[in-house]
């Protein structure tokens, strides 16, 4: 069962029986009668094939998986009224006790709005009709006392008050996913699931070292690999989709919620094919390069950034550029033409190695980057997360080792 079809209520039930150690008065709280809380738990129970209390004449007691679902339990619980405590539009507030009545059906719907900006699209990526969608996701509206969807000529977007929600909504689930995989590894059973998004310099050895590393251990997790462009995947991030980020950390940090944490540095690089015209040379200069072909990232990367610094005001700047990002066509191109590339030097290490490609004898003029981590500030990973950060950071370490000193 995916934790956004966990019912809420039955999660708060859990909570305050937990907190009280009664049925009955877990009851008086949630505003249900005993036999349905009794059910509640029962659901839980079965759903995490795991006992969460143990019965006893003085009340209840949390088990040991008890202990671990409850701290899940109650950060997804507080990340909701955290995304419900917004007040929208000027003047607006939400409903009283919105985030007590908000189940997980409307903010599945909500999520899904905000991933397809389509309420028809929304609505076949959750295997329901339209116009059900429709009415969850006004529902929720309804209920949460302000505007949450605007339509638009292009489809719908979402209020800001809505992004909100939808973001920690996002988290929530994250966390009952996490609680889930908890329970699961404290009865002896291997759920991990780890998903890792990932920039171009962490491809070419970190994130494979770590990975095969990892999967020597846990041979029966599951691990997703996503790319993208650094703002997509920050969005992921910050909205619990992705566990963590790994590649060229930004400078200074782009947002209060994430922190980063450097792994190694590395520095750019001009690199071609081993007979290059200019390789072996080592009175390079700009003028010399400029009449080559040059293949960089697109516009706003940091290594694109240094490239424009390189030839600021410059007479004579590069007329042919090839915008590119995967190594495979870079190095495709390099070895097939007189074009130079400028790359991080741990992305080609290998190529160099083997002589793929050679290091022209020209000082980028740049300082070193970091290359990192990227984690959503206060999250508290799984043991398995856990264990992924230890691996990709001992290979951090290995790449340090390979490049001391300055550069």
């Amino acid at each position: 069962m995916e934790p956004d079809r966990l019912n809420l209520r039955h999660l708060r039930a859990f909570c305050e029986a937990a907190a009280l150690g009664s049925i009955s008065r877990a009851a008086e709280q949630v505003h249900l009668s005993q036999p349905a809380v009794t059910q509640a738990i029962a659901k839980l129970e079965t759903l995490l094939d795991a006992p969460l209390f143990e019965r006893t004449a003085d009340g209840l007691n949390l088990t040991g998986s008890g202990k671990l679902f409850l701290l899940r339990a109650k950060r997804a619980l507080g990340h909701i009224a955290d995304g419900a405590r917004t007040g929208g539009r000027k003047g607006s507030r939400p409903a009283e006790n919105f985030e007590r009545r908000v189940t997980a059906a409307q903010l599945r719907a909500l999520l899904a709005v905000s991933k397809t900006g389509n309420f028809s699209i929304a609505a076949r990526s959750l295997g329901m009709s339209q116009s059900a969608l429709y009415r969850t996701a006004r529902s929720l509206e309804k209920d949460a006392g302000v505007p949450l969807f605007e339509v638009v000529s292009q489809g719908v977007v979402l209020t800001r008050a809505a992004e909100r929600l939808a973001r920690h909504s996002g988290l929530a689930f994250g966390e009952l996913a996490q609680g889930m995989e908890d329970v699961a590894a404290c009865n002896g059973r291997d759920t991990a699931r780890i998903t890792l998004g990932t920039l171009p310099l962490a491809r070419t050895y970190i994130l494979p070292r770590a990975i095969t590393a990892f999967l020597g251990e846990r041979p029966d997790a599951y691990i997703s690999v996503v790319d993208g462009p650094y703002n997509a995947l920050l969005q992921a991030l910050r909205h619990g989709e992705i566990d963590m980020l790994i590649g060229a950390l930004r400078e200074p940090g782009i947002v209060a919620d994430i922190e980063q944490r450097t792994l190694f540095e590395d520095r750019l690089e001009l690199v071609a094919r081993p007979d290059h015209p200019l390789a072996g040379r080592d009175d390079l200069t700009l003028e010399d390069l400029s009449g080559y072909t040059w293949i960089v990232p697109r516009p706003g990367t940091p290594t694109r950034a240094k490239f424009d610094e390189m030839f600021a005001g410059s007479d004579a700047p590069p007329t042919h550029i090839v915008e590119a990002s995967s190594l495979i066509l870079i190095r495709g191109v390099l070895t097939e033409s007189d074009a130079v590339a400028l790359i991080s030097a741990h992305q080609v290490r290998h190529e160099v190695s083997l002589d793929i490609l050679a290091r022209l004898n020209f000082r980028v003029p740049s300082a070193p980057r970091r290359i990192g981590l990227s984690l959503r500030r206060g999250w508290r990973p799984t043991l398995s997360q856990k264990r992924m950060i230890e691996l990709l950071v001992e290979a951090g370490t290995e790449v340090a080792a390979h490049y001391p000193g300055p550069y």
